[in-house]
């Protein structure tokens, strides 16, 4: 069974005997059960009775099942109801449109509205880019997805989708104060996917790309990134490379190593796995194997797929031929975004001293984090539940914030290194140990930081281009 998580935090509102023991039956009887105790609290109680909401952390649905069979174990209890806390924060969506300004009176509707809008209408009409000035194109990302690649879901279509949308503008205003919106695509054609987020551009000063399956996701931002004039960004890719790269700089920076000399195993080909390893060479990596289903990529391979041929003719330098097992013998570093326990104890026992370990397949890793632990230095994974979580939200909210505001029209490799430099940098050395090798998501400086940095490089390239 999978640890609980809050993911699965569940509320149980049970009747119970009154009694001096009756929080410690009830407590207990959740610990019988193997969830997580995170509160317990009376909401009536009488001389004969009281009514205690129990909330715990289980592990999945039929895990919350066992729970409350366990609590109507209890002598005199009864369980009225239990409550999905994740179904209830999603009731009615998480994110809404608020006004900017005040509408108290006439005055104020005839500036807002008809008739004084007209005026601002017309100044745009005469010089487009009085739109990033006068209107929310400043700061308005489209969260674009068709839902072909949610999550570890796979292809749920984009009503499915559009939970994790909405999560992904509420991030965006929660830590860049970037106004972002769901917008999701009843269509998988690629041309139609352009050409409907080409028609969208006006209103937004950025594009997010999330959850679209490879290869069409890599055809879809390089032509969009062509044919539009904002940044676009697909976060699955370049986020994910972003964190990795910055987990990465510090997880070396403690085991005393150098991007240069070490050899990095990468497992999963798609669309983080390309970024992941075009970001790691920018940074100066030299010996970086990758390996997909069927085993290591090399040169000698045919590949219809631009993006690994691309990676047969730029990594695995010796030519190595055989399977991901066979590849991490000797490795320094593995970095896992590919499928769940497709590695076991023993092949991170064969990698070498001091190894690092990135298993971020979610929500079950490449390998078991406890397992690596007994043999790696560092240990990452995707999951909030164990140390040294690699959050694409440590990325995405500031690099867009810091686009936004130098009013960029494209993202560079710079850029990309630039965000994951200041990312890395937020753990100071008396910080960095083996379970601290990235920020929290919650360090207000995070988001300030990539975005400054971001700015700066993007600022350095306007002055470039008009020199």
């Amino acid at each position: 069974m999978a640890n609980p998580s809050p993911g699965n935090s569940i509320t149980y509102r049970a009747d119970a005997p009154a009694g001096s023991s009756a929080a410690s039956d009830l407590a207990a009887a959740v610990g019988s059960a193997g969830a997580t105790l995170t509160s317990l609290e009376v909401v009536e109680s009488s001389h004969r009775s009281l009514v205690v909401d129990v909330t715990c952390n289980t592990s999945d649905p039929e895990h919350a099942i066992q729970v409350e069979k366990a609590l109507n174990q209890v002598a005199g209890v009864t369980v009225r109801e239990a409550r999905d806390r994740t179904f209830d924060m999603h009731l009615g969506g998480k994110i809404a449109v608020a006004p900017k300004v005040a509408l108290r009176n006439s005055d104020d509707l005839s500036r807002a509205y008809t008739p004084g809008v007209a005026r601002v209408c017309m100044a745009i009409a005469e010089n487009p880019a009085e739109a990033r000035r006068l209107t929310i194109k400043r700061n308005t990302v489209a969260v674009v997805s068709d839902g072909s690649a949610v999550l570890g879901l796979g292809n749920i279509g984009p009503a499915a989708s559009l939970p994790v949308m909405e999560g992904k503008a509420a991030l965006f205003k929660q830590f860049a104060d970037v106004d972002a919106w769901p917008v999701v695509l009843d269509t998988q054609d690629t041309e139609e996917i352009i050409r409907i987020v080409k028609a969208l551009a006006p209103g937004y000063g950025g594009v997010n790309l999330e959850d679209i399956a490879a290869p069409r996701c890599f055809e879809i931002e390089r032509r969009l990134r062509e044919e539009l004039d904002i940044p676009v960004f697909h976060d699955d890719q370049h986020g994910t490379a972003i964190v990795t790269l910055a987990a990465l700089t510090n997880a070396l920076r403690l085991v005393g190593k150098n991007i240069e000399d070490v050899r990095i195993v990468v497992s999963g080909v798609g669309a983080a796995g390309s970024a992941i390893i075009a970001l790691l060479k920018a940074q100066g990596a030299t010996s970086i194997v990758a390996a997909g289903r069927s085993g290591t990529i090399h040169s000698r391979q045919d590949h219809s797929d631009e993006h690994r041929r691309w990676i047969a003719e730029n990594t695995n330098p010796s030519g190595f031929e055989g399977s991901l097992k066979d590849a991490l013998k000797g490795a320094d570093v593995f970095i896992g975004v590919s499928a769940p326990n497709i590695l076991d104890e023993a092949d991170i026992a064969a990698m070498a001293p001091n190894a690092v370990v990135f298993a971020m397949a979610n929500p079950t890793p490449e390998v078991d984090p406890a397992a690596a632990a007994r043999h790696a230095a560092v240990v990452a994974t995707g999951r909030s539940d164990f140390p040294n979580q690699i959050n694409n939200v440590l990325a995405f909210p500031g690099l867009f914030r810091g686009l936004l505001d130098a009013g960029a029209s494209d993202i560079t490799t710079e850029m990309l290194v630039a965000a994951a430099r200041a990312i890395a940098d937020r753990v100071s050395p008396d910080e960095l140990t083996a379970s601290y090798i990235v920020p929290s998501v919650f360090d207000p400086l995070v988001a300030a930081n990539v975005a400054a940095a971001v700015q700066t490089v993007a600022r350095g390239n306007q002055e470039q281009g008009t020199k």
